[in-house]
């Protein structure tokens, strides 16, 4: 083995652990992940930072919350000088690769609504970057150019992007369906759709081939990637990042039909009338089945939960045979036995969860929690119950590569979990600033919650109201103690335990130089 191992990071988009079969789903196929499964560290209590992608993906990459590395929601790339673990492995002679999806930075969508907002035109902060520092990843220009990567893409110097989600990516992957003498425009979007769910738009099986679909590319680079390592004496580090099963969900060829939504389980939360929730929720249930735009969380009927379902288990069952051809390829290029190997995904989705659709604005646990596998060949395997979060990934790849944590991290390194210790942390933090009002309070969305080992407490910025449960008692979620008397201890607690563990978080980068 050489002296440093090799990092093989898979993650997925929008995706529940229980829409896996080793995460408790008796339904969808993902032999290939359960059987990585078997071999690694599960831990089944691993929750974000922030439920949204760009937050929550800076922060795996800086092992900093995201009201501290800035990208506090989609459509604030991560600053270009952000220290990253990939940098840091990097400068440590790892050769580094990103392929598939990144969103470290802006897709490039809606820009035009964001002077409704912000009307000003001087913001506290400024930047020094060069012009187009913040532009690498805009889908657009991906449709009119191959787009060159810098030589340093936070830590990455090969760069391969997938744009987007489902049928609908741009990025790199459109300029090489242009060089197999495809036109995207024939194939993508629900127009071109071979067959629709008419209740909701975002359920088509899409025109595109499988062998020409975004996984299909992710997969086949990836491989191209990993065997161009054979035989190198220098350690890698691959992020392979699939843009599914993220809305809409578009299956290609087999995978649309592979599950029948009929045989699709509705969550038994569905049901939930929310009658001590936020009002948001019972205003979100009066147009049940109905959904705004494109992104919107809503209350979608069970026929649309179990067709939505149908299709992103095809989505999935695809990642899981292209995950299975990675691994064999890491094994035929003899780089299995020195490669540690994560699975994960950037955030959840509510999935009928207290009959709700989507993310954003809500901290159920079917959008905080994640899929977390880290396999150490040789290391030890099992289920861990402990808490793990997403900021926790950086330090802990850090430390498994031998190199030290920088100043400024806030996580915990999981390698003592790893080796069958006790916990390393007793709650953690989830964020979330939106520059919508998810929550119907007429201001911009800003919420935090504190997750324990068995509460939750969630407040919301504008409100008296809020969430907590005893997910001892109530695991499901369904009775909100925040304004009943019986949670006055609890929420008493929990809300000193938040207020320190906000001052934990707060920055304390950079280093000083002075004392005066």
């Amino acid at each position: 083995m050489r002296a440093a191992p090799s990092f093989l990071f898979l993650i997925t988009d929008q995706h529940r652990p229980d829409h896996t079969g080793f995460g408790g789903s008796g339904i969808v196929k993902t032999p290939n992940l359960d059987a990585l499964a078997s071999r690694s560290m599960r831990f089944d209590r691993a929750h974000v930072a922030n439920p949204i992608c760009m937050p929550n993906r800076s922060t795996i990459l800086t092992g900093r919350q995201p009201s501290v590395h800035g990208t506090r929601y989609n459509g604030i790339p991560l600053d270009w000088g952000s220290e990253t673990f990939v940098r840091v492995l990097r400068d440590q002679g790892f050769r580094t690769a990103s392929i598939g999806k990144s969103h470290l930075q802006n897709m490039g969508q809606a820009a035009d609504l964001i002077s409704r907002f912000f009307p000003s035109e001087r913001d506290a902060r400024r930047s020094e970057w060069p012009k187009g520092w913040d532009a690498y990843e805009d889908g657009e220009r991906h449709r009119h150019e191959r787009v060159e990567m810098p030589a340093d893409f936070y830590g990455f110097e090969h760069v391969d992007l997938t744009v987007n989600h489902s049928d609908l990516c741009s990025g790199h992957y459109y300029q090489w369906l242009l060089e197999q003498g495809v036109d995207p425009t024939a194939l993508q979007g629900p127009g071109q759709a071979k067959q629709r769910y008419e209740d909701w738009w975002q359920v088509y099986q899409t025109a595109i081939p499988e062998e020409l679909y975004p996984t299909s590319y992710v997969t086949d680079q990836s491989i191209r990637w990993l065997e161009e390592q054979e035989g190198a004496d220098q350690p890698f580090f691959l992020w392979c990042s699939y843009p599914d099963p993220h809305h809409p969900f578009t299956p290609p060829g087999r995978f649309y039909e592979m599950y029948d939504p009929d045989a699709m389980p509705v969550p038994e939360t569905f049901a939930d009338p929310h009658t001590d929730s936020m009002d948001f929720y019972r205003y979100r249930l009066k147009f049940r089945g109905s959904q705004r735009a494109f992104v919107d969380p809503f209350a979608p009927t069970e026929a649309q939960v179990r067709h939505a379902m149908a299709a992103e288990f095809g989505m999935i069952s695809m990642i899981d045979e292209g995950v299975g051809r990675i691994l064999a390829c890491l094994e035929r290029t003899g780089r299995a036995e020195d490669t540690v190997i994560v699975f994960t995904s950037d955030h959840g989705d509510m999935f009928g969860d207290h009959g709700m659709m989507l993310k954003a604005g809500m901290h159920y646990e079917g959008c905080t929690r994640v899929p977390l596998l880290i396999h150490r060949p040789g290391g030890q395997a099992g289920v861990c119950s402990e808490l793990a979060g997403s900021l926790d990934l950086a330090q802990t790849l850090l430390e498994l590569a031998g190199c030290e944590a920088y100043h400024g991290m806030q996580g915990h390194s999981l390698v003592p979990l790893l080796e069958g210790g006790d916990g390393v942390r007793d709650d953690l933090v989830v964020e979330e600033d939106e520059i919508f009002d998810m929550a119907r309070l007429g201001q911009p969305l800003r919420m935090r919650t504190l997750i324990t080992r068995d509460a939750r407490l969630t407040l919301y910025r504008g409100s008296d109201h809020g969430e907590l449960f005893d997910l001892a008692r109530d695991p499901h979620e369904m009775d909100n103690l925040f304004a009943k008397p019986e949670g006055r201890s609890l929420r008493a607690e929990l809300s000193e335990r938040l207020a320190r563990r906000l001052m934990e978080t707060a920055d304390s980068a950079p280093i000083p130089t002075h004392l005066a």
